[in-house]
């Protein structure tokens, strides 16, 4: 049986197969609240379950209750979009690499909006699910900055704090959903600032 790291904090390591359904279980539920989010009927835990596949007990062997779904949602979506700046910074040229890493944070500002109540429920009952977050953002840009410093694709005199508060005021600014069109215009802006004259 897999065990986990011994770190702090850290989830025992799952087989594959409950990874697997893990992954199901938390694709379906972020399926469940966008579709809440647009008039949809509000999600259950059982048609989370359905969706994915799998049984209801499978269900809260992974989550034993809603919010521990919620929570995990939100915390796997910020886990891929820091994730994210590895892959493409080994992929793309600096620049190119920063440009998409900011599509993925506008998908993660989309499914932050659909969790939106449920995470301020979560916040009402004393959890804090944004701990840390701002600051793993920050670093997830200021990697894809140093990569574009040391390739001579972006500027080295811009704070990665400001560039992440850049890419949000685009995203909030965008409240219609089919605005991404416009918002991957002002980011291709914001982008082009960022490179060196």
């Amino acid at each position: 049986m897999a065990t986990g790291t011994g770190e702090p904090g850290t989830r025992p390591a799952l087989r594959a197969d409950a990874a697997r359904n893990r992954e199901l279980l938390l694709a379906a539920a972020v399926r469940a609240f966008a579709a809440e989010s647009t008039g949809g009927p509000a999600p259950t835990l059982d048609g989370i379950a359905k969706d994915a596949g799998v049984g209801i007990g499978t269900l809260y062997r992974h989550f034993p209750n809603r919010d521990a779904l919620v929570e995990a949602v939100y915390r796997n979506e910020l886990d891929r979009l820091c994730r994210a700046a590895d892959e493409l910074r080994t992929e793309l040229p600096a620049d190119r690499a920063l440009r998409a890493w900011m599509d993925r944070f506008v998908d993660y500002v989309i499914t932050k909006k659909h969790l939106a109540d449920s995470l301020h429920a979560l916040v009402a009952c004393g959890r804090n699910p944004f701990a840390q977050s701002r600051e793993r953002m920050v670093a997830a840009v200021r990697s894809l900055q140093e990569a574009g410093i040391a390739d001579g694709t972006l500027r080295d005199d811009v704070d990665a704090a400001d560039v992440l508060v850049g890419t949000s005021g685009i995203c909030m600014a965008i409240a219609d959903p089919q605005g991404r069109e416009q918002a991957g215009r002002l980011l291709d802006l914001l982008v082009d600032g960022l490179r060196p004259r």
